[in-house]
């Protein structure tokens, strides 16, 4: 009698700068975990990435945290070498390494898959259309606002990631999970704005994990962020700050377009037992009311010490106190964007392209495009 043999998981590898981590970074990892069984992500330091690409906005020790709070991320491997290496693969027992659809090269201009393609060791990707770091640095640089979404797009104020119609739902549907909190479990509300997804926000959601089971996070839609911080504030749109939420492995479900007071009928709705809010300042409303009153009334609001200052605002001093450099930066990776795509409409065109390994495909397609 013939017995089944186990089958061994498949683990895969990832790397990239993951600078200002966004979700179209988060995205790829997503796609790349759909590859195999335990995804190992691979970050390149500080050093590595001003040598090739130029100065990084978040240090290596921010841009770790960020990628190892990634639901599709099982583990992360820092100073991960910029130029992927065989032996990397085989140290930590990796099939192969899945990158996105476009080509990243070195500081001599070569390719940095180069040595997987030619192992054959080397799966592609679709890149998410529409966002880059290069894109995020210029909104701050240019102080633009036409990323924001106007009021009308946001369908209902209380719209839940399971239950989104709009015209971006088919994006959130791939990054939302769908569960449902389970009977007995503490539900725990936190509201705010979520703003250029850093490594404040990943502490204070994983305080914010260990006052329940069932993390809802309330987004505020960009009127009311612009309203409170002026500027062009949010850098980043309700869509693409649904999405870089519901990446984080401490969150199970997103109100997109919360209103900025939390109303009872929000919490009845939401069955929420505690509001849990960071030590972010005073939040009023444009009636001059606490946002939190109602929950303070009901004993249910409590607020928690991430133990981490970091913040957009801080983010973007850093952009603009270096915005020379961060110019230079920009406009060198332009260039050398506008090179990869001619590169790889010569590659079509003359039929040389590598064709990517079989993918079971999202039939809403994986890249957003």
């Amino acid at each position: 009698m013939m017995t089944s043999q186990k089958k061994e998981p498949v683990r895969v590898w990832a790397d990239g700068c993951y600078d200002l981590a966004h979700f179209g970074h988060a995205n790829s990892l997503r796609q790349a975990k759909k590859q195999g069984d335990y995804l190992i992500v691979g970050v390149h330091s500080d050093e590595e990435v001003l040598k090739n690409k130029g100065p990084p906005v978040m240090t290596e020790e921010e841009r770790y945290k960020v990628i190892r709070s990634l639901k599709w991320v099982d583990e992360v491997v820092p100073n991960a070498p910029y130029v992927t290496q065989l032996e990397t693969l085989d140290k930590y027992d990796c099939a192969f390494c899945v990158h996105g659809n476009d080509i990243t090269l070195d500081a001599d201009g070569n390719d940095t898959y180069r040595l997987v393609k030619e192992a054959g060791r080397y799966r592609e990707v679709r890149r998410t259309a529409g966002v880059s770091t290069t894109d995020v640095v210029g909104r701050m640089l240019l102080l633009t606002k036409s990323h924001h979404l106007p009021d009308e797009v946001v369908n209902n104020n209380m719209q839940s990631s399971d239950c989104c119609d709009s015209a971006e739902s088919a994006s959130i549907v791939l990054f939302a999970e769908g569960k449902e909190p389970q009977p007995g479990d503490r539900i725990v509300y936190c509201p705010g704005g979520f703003d250029l997804f850093h490594v404040g926000h990943v502490d204070f959601l994983e305080q914010a994990s260990k006052k329940g089971d069932y993390i809802i996070v309330g987004l505020h839609t960009d009127r009311e962020i612009n309203r409170t911080e002026n500027s062009n504030y949010p850098i980043m749109n309700l869509h693409e700050r649904t999405l870089s939420v519901l990446a984080n492995k401490y969150v199970s479900e997103v109100v997109i377009g919360a209103p900025y007071k939390v109303t009872r009928e929000l919490l009845e709705h939401f069955n929420v037992d505690i509001v849990v809010r960071g030590k972010t300042g005073n939040d009023v409303c444009t009636n001059g009311t606490d946002p939190y009153e109602v929950p303070k009334k009901m004993g249910i609001y409590h607020e928690v010490d991430s133990g981490n200052t970091m913040s957009t605002q801080k983010i973007v001093a850093r952009i603009i106190a270096h915005r020379i450099k961060f110019r230079e930066r920009n406009i060198k990776k332009e260039a050398k964007e506008l090179r990869n795509m001619q590169l790889m409409e010569e590659k079509q065109n003359s039929g040389a392209i590598l064709k990517e390994q079989p993918v079971t495909r999202h039939p809403e397609g994986d890249g957003f495009s």
